[in-house]
Parts: structure tokens; sequence; C-alpha cells
């Protein structure tokens, strides 16, 4: 054996390695377990007096091998090299002996491994899909839940009653019109009247599941235009038997376009709920629009923040404020029309005109585009929500979007990761490009802006150096400075250099582009490519259409100014706030509580459009609700007052159906447009 790579060893600090510290008789050599040395050839050992000498890469392996015993919880003996057995068998097990039995199965050490062995701490283990496995499970207990019961119920049964409902709608009209033009023969009226009743009822079957919604509302201590629906379908039946006998025809016709609409409506209200849902179930993520209170200028501010599915689904079914008022007036107008029918009947000691005064004021009552003034709005608006991911939390969340707020816009909003590139660079003067481009990186990042990624990566391409950054200032005006390394560093726009007394020189003016400047003399421009991407520019043309809502910049871009946006984006920046940085800063660290419940949901990454259409969506179908409920109680209003005048006067020659099917179509004409509102936001 090679005499280099032999080491004396003290005998008594062997014995301390292995055992730690505690004496053993000269005559026993420490050796490890014999599972530990199979593949170890038998050691050489010199003994002479006090010293062992031993080798030393095979000492190394056998107190490697004994630590990783240790580590398993294993015991190690050490045993003696002669044949005759000690009196007492030295152990070491690196712990103190707990039992009797110390190689039972439910032995455990103290500790996991051998003194002064370091153990680095054990990373904690971050599962990112934690949440994600959450949201799937309250994603399929609630929106796809209800997604396929919305699915089994289907569109079928509704889309085939709503088409014969329409040819009965035609097949009354065409009736009254050959009655109304004198076209219909006497012989041939009683068939006419007959007809007209058989379609009434039909149109009423085909609307059966409208009135037993009525009923069921009835139940619940609700009136709904359901209801009211279901009390001129009994007037109505009623006057149609006195027609039979008076030889007169029944108003078939306008019945018939109310049931009709409800129809319609019915097939609104299940398309925007299965659009909803369908929305949610499919959701990788949820993102939500949250309102804080006195956010700016004594303004409520609408913030993104962490969605929750129970925002949406414990709301989106609750009634909204304007079919509250139109259920209310449903009923008042029932109350009037009864009456209205027993004035008239008792006035002229006629019951069969005070029947038919009171169908004609219930049709009259309730224009029929009443039915879809409420539901068709919200169809039309979750159409083009559904193709950006976005659904809005009921009413609630509709109302508290269409308040007079803010809503803050960041650099990413306008110019996403990736839309902004560095297209060049040119340098002037005499200073070292290196150091023109450490100076430019240190201020721009010390500002944190959305540029610092640009100069960080070119910083780092030429393996430039970091610099920090004194007496730091953001002037507003579209440049920052500071001082580095003792200089004062100017970098922004060319007109805030100019404004700054820096002298450029001429030839050197660059639309979109970085100036920099070092005490005082010009070094560096690069330019910069801003990419108009299509969310950002839906998104900003959105905000600034609607009075009563601002956009605030908040970003610390300088490149970012109110001429900057306009020239960029087209939009009337007149609508939007531009902050001074002090400002800004402060909004920015504006946090929503966190049991703030979500006005929107949003479900998928899409930019600043999902957001934006979600607001100036809410605030547009508030609008369309609170308006056509508006012109439909004034209609309806109008048709009792012209009933009442016409009861009171006893002319039943102007109480026609043709003229009661003219007053439903020219109700319906502004209640189609209105319900088109929503249609471009």
């Amino acid at each position: 054996m090679d005499e280099r790579e032999l080491q004396e060893f003290d005998l008594e600090d062997i014995v301390k390695e292995f055992s730690e510290g505690e004496p053993v008789p000269e005559t026993q050599t420490v050796l490890p377990e014999q599972e530990l040395c199979q593949e170890e050839t038998p050691r050489e050992t010199e003994v002479t007096g006090d010293t062992v000498r031993l080798d030393t890469a095979r000492v190394t392996r056998a107190t490697d091998a004994m630590h990783d015993t240790i580590r398993l919880g294993d015991t190690i003996r050490l045993g003696t090299v002669s044949d005759e057995e000690p009196e007492e068998e030295a152990e070491f097990t690196g712990f103190q002996e707990k039992d009797a039995e110390p190689f039972s199965s439910d032995w455990e050490p103290e500790y996991e491994q051998p003194i002064g062995e370091y153990v680095p701490p054990q990373p904690i283990v971050f599962q990112p899909r934690s949440k994600l496995r959450e949201l799937k499970r309250k994603l399929i207990a609630g929106p796809e839940r209800r997604y396929y019961e919305i699915n089994e119920q289907g569109f079928g049964k509704l889309q085939v009653a709503l088409f014969l409902s329409v040819l009965v709608v035609l097949f009354s009209a065409g009736a009254t019109a050959l009655y109304a033009l004198g076209m219909v023969r006497q012989e041939r009226m009683k068939l006419m009247i007959f007809g007209q009743f058989l379609a009434m009822l039909l149109s009423a079957l085909l609307g059966s599941f409208q009135l037993i919604e009525g009923l069921i509302d009835l139940r619940q201590k609700r009136f709904t235009l359901n209801s009211m629906l279901i009390f001129t379908f009994l007037a109505c039946c009623v006057d149609g038997i006195f027609c039979l006998r008076q030889q007169r025809v029944p108003c078939c016709a306008a019945f018939s376009l109310q049931v009709t609409m409800s129809l319609w409506s019915a097939y609104h209200r299940r398309s925007a709920e299965m659009g909803q849902m369908d929305t949610l179930r499919k959701a990788n993520q949820l993102d939500g629009i949250v309102e804080v209170a006195d956010y700016y200028d004594g303004c409520s501010g609408l913030l993104r923040a962490e969605g929750r599915v129970e925002d949406f689904m414990d709301r989106y079914a609750e009634p909204s404020k304007p079919e509250k008022v139109m259920s209310v007036y449903a009923l008042a107008a029932l109350g009037v029309s009864i009456v209205t029918g027993i004035v008239a009947g008792v006035l002229h000691r006629d019951i069969s005109f005070g029947i038919q005064v009171l169908s004609v004021s219930l049709l009259a009552a309730v224009p029929v585009s009443s039915f879809i003034t409420l539901t068709r709005p919200m169809a039309i608006l979750e159409r083009k929500l559904h193709r950006y991911g976005t659904v809005l939390c009921g009413w609630e969340g509709i109302r508290a979007m269409s308040r007079r707020v803010v809503f803050p816009l960041g650099h990413e909003d306008l110019y996403p990761a990736g839309s902004c590139k560095l297209n060049g660079v040119k340098f002037y003067g005499s200073r070292d490009p290196d150091q023109v481009i450490a100076y430019c990186t240190a201020v721009i990042g010390a500002d944190g802006g959305g540029l610092t990624p640009l100069f960080e990566q070119l910083l780092s391409s030429r393996n430039g150096r970091h610099y920090m950054v004194q007496n730091m200032r953001a002037y507003g005006r579209g440049g920052v400075g500071g001082e580095v390394c003792g200089e004062p560093v100017l970098v922004g726009t060319l007109p805030f250099l100019k404004e700054m007394g820096v002298e450029v020189p001429e030839g050197t003016s660059v639309n979109q582009a970085v100036y920099a400047a070092i005490d005082g003399e010009l070094c560096g421009v690069f330019a910069v490519t801003y990419t108009k991407v299509k969310s950002s520019v839906e998104g900003l043309n959105a905000l600034c259409s609607y009075r009563g809502l601002r956009a605030v910049m908040v970003t610390e871009d300088f490149m970012l100014t109110e001429q900057f946006v306009h020239g960029r984006f087209r939009v009337n920046t007149r609508r939007m706030c531009f902050p001074e940085q002090a400002v800004r800063r402060e909004l920015i660290h504006k946090e929503p509580q966190e049991e703030a419940p979500a006005l929107a949901l949003i479900t998928t990454d899409g930019g600043l459009a999902p957001y934006a259409f979600a607001v100036t969506g809410a605030r547009s179908v508030r609008t369309a609700s609170i308006i056509g409920t508006a012109i439909h109680m004034l209609g309806g209003i109008v048709g009792l007052a012209m009933m009442v005048i016409l009861a009171v006067l006893g002319a039943k020659e102007l109480l026609t159906p043709a003229h009661m099917f003219l007053y439903e179509l020219v109700w319906l004409i502004p209640g189609l447009l209105i319900t088109e509102w929503t249609r471009s936001i």
C-alpha cells in the first residue's frame, strides 16, 4: 500500500469518531455492521502501541455507511476482532435507549441525523393546481349542474310553441283585417267568430307554461306579467262567449300577440341563463370586478380582484328593480281595469259591455313588448359577453357598475407583454454607449414603468452594470430624472427634454422614442415600437364612450401621456384622468376588501376588453331596462285612460279587435327599438 495514502490516527480519536467519545478496550477495533461492508475487502490494520494505522479511504466509506444506517434508524453494534466474546457488548445507537427492546418494529430515533451533520430544511411544496381544483369543484356543483338542467329542458318545445303561436297571430290578424274591411259575409260570421275563439284557446294552450308560471307567482305572493296574462285570458274567454251570442268578433289577435311575446320572453330568459352557465363552467380562472368606495375624486373605483362562484350563483336570479316596478304597475292596472269594467257595466246597464271593456282594458294596460323589455336586452348582451368570457352578477352588480365610477388603467392594459419592442438605438456625444444604457436603465427601473423589462433586457445583452439612483423625481410631463453616480440623468419624450433645456440636434425627431440626457447633454435616442392590441383598442374605446364613466391612468410609465394616448388610440381623452405621479402611487396601493362581492366575473385572460365590456354592458342593459319600463308603463297608462273615456261614453263601435290590434302593434315598435340598445356597447 502506498505510504501517501496512509494517515496516522490516534486510537482515542478513532473511538470518538465512532462512539462519541466513550472509551473502549485497546484490544477492540471499531468495525461497522457486517451488512455495510459486504463489498469491502478486509482492511489492513497495523497496531503499534496506542497507534492504529488505517486506510483513510476505507475509514471514510465506513463512516458514511454508518451515517446512512443511523438515518435509517438502525442500531450499529461495535464488536471485537477476537473470537472471545466480551463481558459487555458495547452498542452505539446515537441516542438514549427508551425500551428494553431497541430493535422493536415501533422504535423511532429521537433525531433523524447524526450530531454535526447539516440537513437543509425541506422546501414548502406549493401546489398551484389546488385552487383550480377547488374552482372546478364549485363550477361542477353550481353552473355546470344548472347548465345541464337547462339543457335537459331544451329549446325545441319552446321554439315550436313560439313558431305555432306566430302562425296563430297571423291567422287571427288576417281574419280581423278581413272583418274590418267588410270582406266577411254575414252567413260566415259565426264560423269566423268560432274560429277566432278556438284560435284564442289554442294560443292559451301554446302558452300554458307561461300561464302556469303566473299561477306559481301568485301562489308565492308575487304578481308578474304572466299573472296578469291569466286574468286577461279569463276575461277574453268570457267575452268570447258573449261574442258568440251577439255575433261580434273577439280580440283574439291582440291576446295571441301577448302570448307570443310572453313565449319569446321565456326563450330570452332561458338562453341568457344557459349562456351564463356555459361561460362559467368552462372557466380556468375566475377574476372579478369589485367596487371600492371613494377611490378617486369622490367616485367609486372598479378594481380587479379574485372572483368567487358564489358571487354569481347567489344573485343572478334575483328580480331587478324595473321588474319589481313593472309588477307593481301590473297589479295596479288590474285593479283599474276591473273598476273600469264594473263602471261601464253599471253605467250602461249591460253586463256584456262591461266584460268587453274589462277584456280590452287588460289588453291595453300591458303593451305586448312589455314582456320582452327586460329579457331581450340581457339576452342580446349575453351573446356578446359570452365571446369574452364575462358574466354579470345579477342586478346588484349591474346597478353598482352603472353609477358614477372610475376604472383604473395600467400600462399592461394598453400595451400587454410583448407589444412593446425596441426598434433601434442611436447615441450622441462622446460617452460610452454602455454607460448611457446603464444610466437610462437605472432611472427607468427606479421609475417602475412598462419600459423597464425592455431596458433590463438590453442591459443584460451588453453585460452592463447596475447603478443606484438618487433623488429620483417624476416630472409628470412625459419624463423622469435622477442622479446616477453624482450625474443628473433625464429620460423622457422629446418635448420633455426640450422643456428641460436640453439641446436636441435637428433631424432627431422620432414619434415613438425615449430620449436620454446626461448632465444636460443628449446622449441617446431609443426608438420604441408600440403595437396596438385589438383588446386594448376595443376596451379603451368602450370606456371612453359613456358619460359618468372615466378611465384613470395609474401607470407610472412616463410615455403614456394624454397626447400619446389620444394620438395612438384616437379616443376622447377628456373623459380620461391623468393624475400626478404621487396620486398614482396612492391609487396603485388601494386594494378592495377581501369579502367585497364581485360585480362581474371574467373567466378568460383576454386583456382589457372583457373588463371594459362588463362595465359598459351593465350600463347599457340598465339604461335599456329603465327606459323600456318607463315607455311601456306610459303606453299602458295611456291605454287605460282611453278605455275609461270610451267606457264612460259607451263607444262600442270604437272597441273593435282591429283597433286593439293596431294599438298593440304601435307600441311594439318602440319596445323593439329600445331592447336593441345593448347590441352596440
